[in-house]
């Protein structure tokens, strides 16, 4: 099949912010820091990114994530009951106070585990997803092996000290971002304070970010003697997302001024420049034999980039699609693609696809069109 080539070319001053260009006494006081803007995936910033060190509580961003994608895949909802266990009731330090029998729903041990860092919550919900904390830690283990988390074992929930339990900067990052694909996951980690139990249990977010930084969404703090105060920090202002984490921070005021100097240079720095909205139409295209002469054709998937303030480079946006496709035609068809190139170098590739069906005509309705043609000729 032919096809024709339709060339929008974009003069922007923009460019592609390049691994670590921040500042490299960003965050002198911590043993490991990463900053990465979430939409891309660009690392703006990195101290030892890869170094395996214990992250206490900020291993539940793992549960979370599974928690939310059985939730949001319709598996689990957020009204189904857990009930806890003894063994889950049974744990200490960082608690909701579950008490052996108790029933809760998912959305209240979601809130639990996201504002209260509930170690009890955690497990409470493991066993009721799993069976068991040690298959829903294989789960967490699996999950990691697939977001490519090379840096990362985990041994419980919750990230109580434990032998042979760690993650990285790196690592974290990767969850974090992979969790906050998960918008729901908002109406707990933006909690400042809140009540469950009918009032009588009261709830404070243990990041303190949450209150005090601008855009502040999230994520997970973590302390532990062995692993020192932890934080993955999610913040967004003006349509960036940013994800600053950092590990073994010697007090919680480091903690929170370390994260909020990296989120600060991040916005400070770079901003980003929305290339294509998912399902944003660009188009359309003939359709043959089909009951409709023509359809819409819109980007598959949305495609941003990540501008930097200091380094402006020229983007080319080239859509390409075919002269006409043939009926029948179902809504996500694959019918062109979107080209983004950068100094004659191509950065990205968007499928275009058919934004709705398109029946093909039946053997009266072609005749139909026959006779008619003869007729007027």
């Amino acid at each position: 099949m032919k096809k024709i080539i339709y060339a929008l070319i974009l003069s922007l001053s923009i460019a592609i912010a390049a691994p670590v260009a921040l500042a490299e006494d960003i965050a002198p006081e911590v043993k490991a820091a990463l900053l990465m803007e979430a939409s891309t995936g660009t690392v703006l910033y990195e101290k030892n990114p890869d170094e395996h060190l214990p992250i206490a509580s900020v291993t539940k961003i793992m549960t979370m994530l599974l928690i939310m994608e059985q939730v949001d895949s319709g598996k689990m909802t957020l009204d189904d009951t857990v009930t806890a266990s003894e063994n889950a009731s049974s744990y200490g330090g960082s608690t909701m106070f579950l008490e052996t029998g108790e029933q809760m729903s998912v959305n209240e041990l979601l809130k639990g585990i996201a504002v209260a860092s509930a170690n009890d919550g955690c497990v409470a919900m493991a066993e009721h997803m799993a069976g068991s904390e040690a298959a829903f830690v294989e789960m967490m283990n699996k999950k990691a092996l697939e977001l490519g988390m090379e840096n990362t074992h985990f041994v419980n929930t919750n990230g109580l000290d434990a032998d042979d339990q760690y993650s990285s900067a790196r690592d974290v990052a990767i969850m974090s971002r992979e969790l906050i694909k998960h918008d729901k996951i908002y109406n707990y980690t933006k909690i400042w304070t809140d009540s469950m139990r009918g009032g009588k249990f009261e709830l404070a977010n243990t990041n303190k970010l949450i209150r005090y930084y601008n855009g502040a969404t999230g994520l997970k703090t973590g302390s532990t003697s062995k692993a020192g105060c932890c934080l993955s920090a999610t913040a967004e202002r003006n349509g960036m997302s940013l994800i600053a984490v950092v590990l073994g921070a010697p007090d919680t005021k480091t903690r929170f001024s370390s994260a909020s100097a990296l989120l600060n240079s991040g916005f400070t720095g770079y901003s980003i420049d929305k290339k294509l909205e998912k399902g944003e139409i660009v188009g359309k295209i003939n359709v043959r034999r089909g009951k409709s002469e023509q359809v819409d054709v819109a980007a598959k998937d949305g495609y941003s980039i990540l501008v930097s303030k200091a380094n402006p480079v020229e983007t080319e946006k080239t859509i390409k699609m075919n002269d006409y496709v043939i009926a029948p035609v179902s809504e996500g068809d694959k019918v062109g693609e979107a080209v983004f190139m950068q100094n004659g170098k191509e950065v990205a590739v968007i499928d275009l696809v058919a934004k709705n069906d398109v029946c093909k005509k039946n053997f009266a309705q072609i005749l139909a069109e026959l006779l008619h043609g003869l007729v007027s000729f």
